[in-house]
């Protein structure tokens, strides 16, 4: 029996504070049937300024429900942002069958049992007519799992619909990075790897004000400085086993203070490097290729030398046909179909949780 095909819109506000990624997508939640217009709102400097200071107010959390103050103020202008994008999207795509939201994360720290994403789901539905699935991370935490990655399921759908030789692997560059190891039967095995953008676009904003590297014109410039990298190195989580996930304040700069401008973007650019292929190492057979999609796909200098690194192909998601940048609103299209469904979001190999599991919430306009 064919099961039938659900047209959804998916949001992505990621790490990075760059915008809200939408893109729509029609799956079974299995194959990816269909890939559908695409839409990008650049967050204004005013919003960035209020997401930080939500994500600095989030650290005293104990309630992930919880929204004092500023979280309050933060939450209103993430989901208003939202709907106005909601609003677009639909005006040239045509309607679709539900919403998969992901919110803006400001607070994940898993074994404090907690995962914060801030946006009013039901708020939302309200707006647009439509159901919203929503908090997809908070099943798979009190479950026991990481909570992160999400989009390996996807990623999986992906690697079938581009007919990819297995093993593979997909990595999201964001303000984390996060790597998905798809075997030749199927078996998921997914991590955060370490920093992705996030710490060279505080470096960057620290120094010059621009949001990021563009083009890593920076990065190529600076010389990488071993000692301070081998100093971003000696941190705990990278001798930890996965799964595991990151926070995206997980990672300080004191390391780089004392480096001029570009000599700090290139040795933070390599941080992200090392650590990718340090991870994608550990996976049980190196992948025959490595497919990049986030900002950092972008970034020329990234994917030199992680292609150096580890020696196999690296290419961006836009050569093999599909959008590095909107791949992870189309992750939460699909996963938004699958906990429609009753389907499996994450498993014991991609964030540690003892059985797979479905997740998320349904809010309803009426």
């Amino acid at each position: 029996m064919t099961e039938p095909t659900i047209r959804a819109l998916g949001l992505m506000s990621g790490t990075s504070m760059d915008g809200i990624d939408a893109a729509i997508l029609e799956s079974d939640g299995h194959a990816i049937k269909a890939l559908g217009p695409t839409d990008y709102q650049p967050y204004e400097d005013a919003d960035r300024m209020l997401i930080r200071r939500a994500m600095d107010a989030a650290q005293e959390l104990t309630d992930r429900d919880a929204r004092p103050g500023v979280l309050g103020a933060a939450e209103e202008c993430i989901t208003r942002r939202h709907s106005a994008v909601i609003d677009r999207l639909l005006a040239k795509s045509g309607p679709v069958d539900l919403i998969g939201f992901h919110g803006q994360t400001v607070f994940h720290a898993p074994d404090r049992g907690l995962t914060v994403q801030i946006g009013d789901a039901k708020a939302l539905s309200v707006a647009c007519g439509l159901p919203v699935v929503h908090d997809m991370r908070a099943d798979d935490v009190a479950g026991g799992g990481q909570g992160a990655p999400l989009a390996p399921v996807f990623h999986r759908a992906v690697a079938h619909h581009l007919d990819l030789d297995l093993p593979a692997a997909i990595v999201n560059i964001g303000g984390v990075a996060n790597a998905t190891w798809i075997g030749a039967d199927g078996h998921l095995a997914a991590c955060d790897t370490g920093p992705g953008n996030a710490l060279m676009n505080d470096w960057v904003k620290r120094h010059t004000g621009a949001d990021f590297d563009e083009d890593g014109i920076l990065a190529a410039k600076g010389r990488v400085d071993e000692a301070a990298l081998m100093a971003l190195l000696d941190n705990p989580y990278f001798d930890q086993k996965w799964p595991k996930s990151l926070d995206r304040d997980a990672f300080s700069l004191d390391p780089v203070s004392h480096l001029n401008l570009a000599d700090g973007t290139a040795t933070l650019a390599a941080f992200t490097v090392k650590t990718l292929a340090t991870s994608l190492r550990r996976f049980a057979r190196l992948p025959a290729s490595v497919l990049i999609s986030g900002g950092g796909a972008r970034n020329p200098v990234l994917l030199r030398h992680l292609a150096e690194e580890l020696g196999i192909p690296v290419l961006t998601m836009d050569q093999a046909g599909l959008s590095a940048d909107f791949i992870e609103a189309q992750a939460f299209a699909y996963c938004a179909i699958r906990s429609k469904k009753g389907l499996a979001l994450t498993f014991p190999g991609t964030t540690g949780i003892p059985v797979a599991a479905s997740g998320g919430r349904l809010a309803s306009p009426m």
